[in-house]
């Protein structure tokens, strides 16, 4: 088993350990991020304002990025969304219905996502905000079931709520881009470690998207390391980014994932499970009872099956078996799936 990352100076400290009573509820909310943003490279990884127009093709699957004159948004821009898909997906699993609009305290996004609370950090949420809104995406990406061919932005819209005395911002309202909901009301999310907000670098953060998104709760994911970049949306020439990768497995910081790169394999990239990521308990007199998640983890080993024919399949054999204990329901039926689709590829 590959231990979890150690607590060290590679990441960021826990800047709000303790948090005030009154975020508590919020700061504790698991986080969640959508698979289509996980997927495909929409954030800028660079720190400087980026205003060049961006295309990545995949197959018959195509995104152009086209950022605003502030230029766009960067993947830290990106934990404004991070924290709305949280918090809707916390309501929602408690029975409350889901609405594009999120009304979001300063304080407590800055505390969720591992900020300071000084007069910049406030500032910074303005800019952020309006690159989100300025940025535009055109894609044949489906979310939900469906498919936007007309551009839409990462949200629709944004108003705040400023102190008079201070002009501190108070408070957000933020209008999420139906694209980005219907993500939300599917339940297109994936959970993100806790440790997200402490990594320090933008192409950590892309690089453990790809790993969660991808190699999920299998043992182990590989990639090349062209492809990598291709997801990543690296400016970087290859060189640069295969010292940044390098850097990355020396450094073994990843959350939930270490980071395997060698070099004399064709400049493949391995990434292996710490086992961190937890499965739900099963029942001696039921049928194994999976996470959500573990059917996105399904789909990618066995693209071509219809996952609850293959979980149908596997429950009878797990009945017919004489129903063995299962330490890991969610990893013995993605081991399952992925036995499957070796066999027999196409169903």
């Amino acid at each position: 088993m590959v231990s979890d990352p150690p607590n060290n100076s590679n990441l960021l400290p826990l800047r709000h350990q303790q948090h005030d009573l009154f975020v508590c509820d919020v700061a504790d909310a698991i986080l969640k991020d959508d698979m289509a943003s996980m997927e495909h490279p929409f954030f800028s990884l660079s720190k400087k304002p980026d205003t060049n127009i961006r295309r990545y093709e995949n197959g018959d699957r195509w995104v152009e990025v086209v950022p605003s004159v502030k230029g766009l948004a960067t993947i830290y821009d990106k934990d404004i969304l991070i924290y709305c898909i949280s918090q809707l997906m916390a309501k929602m699993n408690a029975g409350e219905t889901p609405s594009p609009y999120v009304k979001i305290i300063s304080k407590e996004l800055l505390v969720f996502i591992n900020r300071s609370v000084g007069g910049k950090d406030y500032d910074a949420l303005v800019e952020a905000l309006q690159r989100l809104d300025g940025t535009r995406i055109r894609t044949n990406i489906k979310t939900g079931g469906e498919q936007e061919f007309e551009g839409f932005g990462l949200i629709e819209s944004f108003k705040l709520r400023r102190s008079e005395k201070t002009g501190r911002i108070l408070e957000i309202a933020v209008k999420l881009s139906d694209w980005v909901f219907r993500s939300i009301a599917a339940k297109e999310v994936l959970t993100l470690h806790k440790d997200y907000f402490r990594l320090k670098k933008p192409i950590e953060r892309r690089v453990y998207e790809i790993a969660r998104k991808h190699c999920g709760k299998q043992d182990s994911w590989k990639i090349s390391l062209e492809m990598l970049k291709l997801k990543c949306g690296s400016l970087s020439p290859t060189k640069g980014f295969r010292h940044d990768i390098k850097q990355l497995a020396k450094g073994d910081h990843l959350p939930d994932y270490c980071v395997i790169f060698d070099g004399n394999d064709n400049d493949f990239v391995t990434f292996q499970n710490r086992s961190t990521l937890k499965a739900l308990p099963s029942s001696d007199t039921a049928f194994p009872k999976l996470d959500a998640e573990t059917y996105h983890d399904a789909r990618v080993v066995a693209p071509t099956y219809d996952v609850y024919f293959l979980e149908r399949e596997w429950q009878n054999w797990w009945y017919e078996s004489g129903k063995p204990i299962l330490h890991d329901p969610d990893k013995a039926f993605i081991s399952f799936c992925k036995s499957r689709y070796t066999r027999k590829p196409n169903p």
